[in-house]
């Protein structure tokens, strides 16, 4: 995403801000464990990490929940005497605070930590009564932690967002576990904090519904919550509860778990694939104009960014058929539409602050990416409406990058997404790769709404030149191998590399691959850059690991890909910093933001069946399997304007594939690997 000068004069800078983090520091502690694993897959839906017999403590990490009104990072710590430490870190995005300085006014959310002094105090016996040592702990899309008994009572603290109001919960339990009946004493709880803020009056409230009194028969169990809630001026304070509460997030779960399933051979990747979606469609926010979907981490909220927002999680929503997510994209493409410059110059990056601030003072190529999202939103989309409401933002984004094309045929940008923190010269691969690949989805989609056919023919030829350009300008040898140097000055290997892969140019893919799986290959995936200090090797963004997954499959080099990505896979669900694809490391602490795990599932539709759209109701398929795999599946796809069901199963040499709608096969067709398939819905 786009930070601020002000914010941040150079990568350094940004290292130093995220030393002063707690998700830094909880992810340096932990940083020796990245081989690991703590967590076991409890079924397809959930994970679980039994601290019973665990020796490796102390251990900590965190997890990031979100509704349309508030986010929560539950940072959790476990000592070597398995007791249990939680900092909630509970952000109100939509009320802003007033700040000291121009540096931190696009992060002044309402928000605060807080631990477990705000608890109730309860006693049993006249003696105050404490969980007993951390057991377990789940992550099922809330969190919860198990207590073995004391004193004959046995806890569960489980946390979630409320999906719709200014409230966090967490939710207790409390077992008896006991022959007798046990009797508590809660003392109160209630915080109450009001503050000046930029839209009025800000109102926090921590309370707690539990009784003063709480009487537990044998072998039977009650609960009840603590609510960290906000108002704005008169607002009432949420008066949703507990079951209630409880009910919106489970129903949000439930249409995660039916829309959009993959079934593979292996557990770790259905299961990363589940919580991906989770991740991916959570962090939605309300906004002045409309909902609008967020990186959240820590750091970006409400606020929508070209690459984040436009080229990664928008494309993806169709094939959820998540309304929510789908209603946000648009918006998303709406915004930058309606702000296209009026003098000609570039687009703006983001809009912060309740995406009514633009702000990006260079080009990162953000017309390529906008481009390449969006027809591929509209496309996926089925809706003739849709791509005739946004046409003028793609003719402009397309306009504006064939003017920046330059004398070798490439496009000039100032920058790329990650604004100056690794060099990318005055013309990088990343724009020009985004720019072909929306030229080609352009094309289809003016076919579709039945432009002139010249216009497409002519999108068509400008992609032609811009590969030959590609090839010519940026092909290279780098340490041996037939691949890409990232801008004309590039002596080092670097991650980028994977985007002409993923726009289906393939002429390097060889060397390309074994620069990304090989040369640049590390415990936590594709590092950003090869070569040099041995230091900066260990930065990496697990946005291009995931681009690289996708490529690779993309190119028909599943069995190249598949032991990486299991690799992968099994770090980011069952490792140390769980249960989502991060942003980065070292910066932000590899903070959980919501875009990424959207190109986690965007490596099976895209990657794995090589799927690409080509009309409102047609795609292509070229599903390629690894060796090892007799079949996978994905089913309750939501996208073309309809639900169907995509099976493949390997038949000796060949692949059966099934296309089915409501339970009936549409379409069977016998293929050699790696073949392309024309598939027409009605």
């Amino acid at each position: 995403m786009y930070l601020p000068t002000l914010y941040a004069k150079s990568f350094a800078a940004l290292l130093i801000i995220s030393l002063l983090t707690p998700q830094f520091r909880a992810a340096a502690q932990d940083f020796q464990h990245q081989n690991e694993t703590f967590w076991k897959i409890s079924n397809q839906h959930s994970t679980t990490w039994d601290v019973s017999t665990e020796n490796r403590l102390p251990h900590h990490d965190n997890i990031e929940m979100s509704g349309t009104l508030v986010s929560g990072i539950i940072r959790y710590s476990v000592n070597k005497r398995k007791q249990l430490k939680i900092t909630r870190d509970i952000i109100f995005p939509q009320l802003r605070k007033f700040s000291r300085s121009d540096e931190s006014i696009y992060r002044a959310y309402l928000r605060d930590e807080y631990e477990d002094n705000i608890l109730p105090v309860m006693t049993n016996n006249r003696k105050k009564f404490e969980c007993g040592p951390l057991d377990s702990v789940r992550i099922n899309g809330k969190i919860s932690f198990y207590f073995e008994a004391r004193n004959g009572i046995r806890v569960i603290r489980s946390f979630f967002p409320s999906m719709s109001e200014r409230m966090f919960v967490e939710k207790w339990i409390l077992i008896n576990t006991a022959d007798t009946t046990q009797t508590l004493n809660v003392g109160p709880t209630q915080l109450e904090q009001e503050e000046a803020g930029y839209h009025g009056t800000y109102h926090r409230k921590i309370y707690t519904d539990a009784p003063k009194m709480i009487t537990i028969e044998p072998h039977k169990q009650m609960s009840f919550a603590i609510y960290f809630t906000a108002s704005l001026n008169d607002e009432p304070i949420p008066a949703l509860r507990l079951p209630d509460a409880e009910a919106g997030r489970d129903s949000f779960l439930d249409t995660m778990s039916r829309n959009l399933i993959l079934r593979t051979p292996d557990p770790n990747l259905n299961t990363l694939f589940y919580f991906s979606k989770i991740r991916a469609a959570e962090s939605i926010f309300k906004s002045k104009y409309g909902l609008v979907h967020s990186p959240g981490g820590g750091n970006y909220y409400v606020g929508i960014w070209a690459n984040d927002q436009a080229e990664y999680s928008g494309p993806f929503f169709p094939y959820l058929g998540y309304q929510k997510g789908i209603t946000a994209a648009m918006n998303a493409y709406r915004i930058f539409q309606n702000n296209i410059p009026k003098d000609g110059g570039k687009i703006w990056a983001s809009f912060e602050m309740d995406v009514t601030y633009p702000f990006g003072k260079r080009d990162r190529g953000d017309a390529a990416m906008i481009a390449f999202g969006a027809t591929h939103f509209l496309l996926a989309s089925g809706d003739q409406n849709k791509a005739n409401e946004l046409w003028p933002l793609i003719t402009w984004c397309l306009d504006y990058c064939k003017k920046r094309t330059t004398a070798d045929g490439i496009v000039a940008s100032e920058s790329d997404e990650l604004e100056g923190r690794f060099p990318s010269g005055s013309a990088n691969l990343s724009t020009s790769s985004l720019y072909y690949g929306a030229l080609i989805q352009a094309a289809r989609l003016a076919r579709a709404m039945n432009k002139p056919a010249s216009y497409a023919t002519d999108l068509e030829a400008r992609a032609a030149r811009l590969s030959t350009a590609i090839e010519k300008y940026f092909g290279a040898d780098m340490n041996g191998l037939k691949t890409y140097r990232y801008y004309k000055e590039n002596t080092t290997l670097r991650s980028w590399i994977c985007l002409p892969l993923v726009v289906g140019l393939n002429e390097r893919k060889q060397g390309t691959l074994d620069a990304l799986f090989n040369e640049l290959w590390s415990a936590n995936g594709v590092l950003t850059e090869g070569g040099g200090d041995p230091k900066k090797q260990q930065v990496f963004w697990d946005r291009w690991t995931l681009y690289a997954f996708r490529g690779a499959f993309k190119a028909g080099e599943a069995n190249k890909s598949l032991d990486r990505l299991l690799s992968y896979s099994k770090t980011r669900l069952t490792g140390f910093r769980v249960p989502y694809a991060v942003e980065a490391w070292p910066e932000n602490g590899m903070a959980h933001l919501s875009a990424e795990s959207a190109l986690y599932c965007r490596i099976f539709t895209e990657g794995l069946l090589g799927l690409e759209p080509t009309g409102f109701k047609s795609f292509t398929l070229a599903p390629h399997l690894p060796d090892q795999w007799d079949h996978t599946e994905l089913d309750q796809i939501n996208a073309f304007g309809t639900t169907f069901d995509i099976h493949v199963q390997r038949t000796k040499s060949k692949l059966k594939v099934t296309i089915k709608t409501n339970g009936k096969a549409i379409l069977q067709k016998i293929i050699a690997e790696g073949s392309k398939i024309a598939v027409t819905l009605n």
